[in-house]
């Protein structure tokens, strides 16, 4: 069940929107000038990254040795990002329980009345044996500010 359809009382947190923007540049892009499909997780991972602040992951693994993995991921693209083009990632999340967190993130393009990509991602925390642990304090108390 993706975040977009669990009833209220089922979430435990519901986020506020996050932006980040992201500019596609030629790399990006396949032979004929759109985005190749598996890009479109790596601008989900960045705008992910962004709503933590990779300075909290980074003293997150050193100092506690945890982390985050993608347990289960669902996306649909609906529209052709194109080389040249700045789409705006558009975030929002839910802990789920003490181990996991549900991310509901959409790519738009500028003027567009429906996203052009859009996923659900269920992250987990994990310590470097890649055991499940549950999410620390300072994370959900971030998450929730």
């Amino acid at each position: 069940m993706s975040l977009r359809e669990m009833p209220e009382k089922e979430v435990l947190l519901k986020s506020k929107v996050h932006h980040f923007a992201v500019q596609i540049y030629y790399e990006d892009t396949d032979f004929s000038g759109v985005v190749y499909h598996p890009n479109y997780l790596k601008y989900f991972e960045r705008a992910r990254e962004h709503v933590i602040g990779s300075d909290r992951l980074s003293q997150l693994w050193n100092e506690e040795s945890l982390g985050f993995a993608v347990y289960k991921a669902d996306m649909g693209c609906f529209d052709g990002i194109e080389f040249g083009d700045i789409v705006d990632v558009r975030t929002y999340f839910s802990i789920d329980g003490k181990y996991r967190t549900l991310w509901h993130q959409e790519i738009w393009r500028a003027g567009k009345a429906k996203p052009a990509v859009v996923a659900d991602i269920e992250m987990v925390c994990m310590n470097k044996a890649r055991q499940l642990c549950p999410l620390p304090q300072k994370i959900t108390t971030l998450l929730t500010e």
